[in-house]
């Protein structure tokens, strides 16, 4: 069945750095744009970054640019989020997300992983 795993989440303090993976299976990853995605306690969730299937073309967020690049491995299944200069509303659950249209859409979530920024 299709899976989207994340890990490398956890506490770090602000100007720290941390660095998400996710890794998909049970379908063709390559063929997948990806993105992450965060939520904070209280508030909507958001799209922080988004890198095309062959990895071209990446986009973000105004309050993560210069901070946070997104980058994939298509042979190794796996997209990363490196999150440099961490600040306090950094903090949230992130989310890794699929997405593909042919004709029919295809979206898959994983089920997040805890980033908390503190002092």
């Amino acid at each position: 069945q299709v899976q989207l795993v994340e890990s490398g989440g956890g506490l770090a303090q602000p100007g720290e750095s941390l660095r998400l993976s996710c890794t998909g299976s049970g379908f063709i990853f390559s063929w997948y744009d990806m993105s992450w995605y965060r939520q904070a306690p209280g508030k909507e969730r958001e799209l922080v970054a988004h890198i095309t299937g062959p990895g071209r073309n990446t986009n973000y967020a105004d309050s993560v640019k210069g901070r946070f690049t997104i980058s994939r491995d298509n042979a190794k299944n796996t997209v990363y989020l490196q999150m440099n200069s961490l600040k306090p509303e950094d903090t949230a659950v992130y989310y890794c997300h699929g997405r593909r249209v042919a004709v029919t859409e295809y979206v898959y979530w994983g089920k997040g992983t805890q980033v908390t920024v503190s002092s």
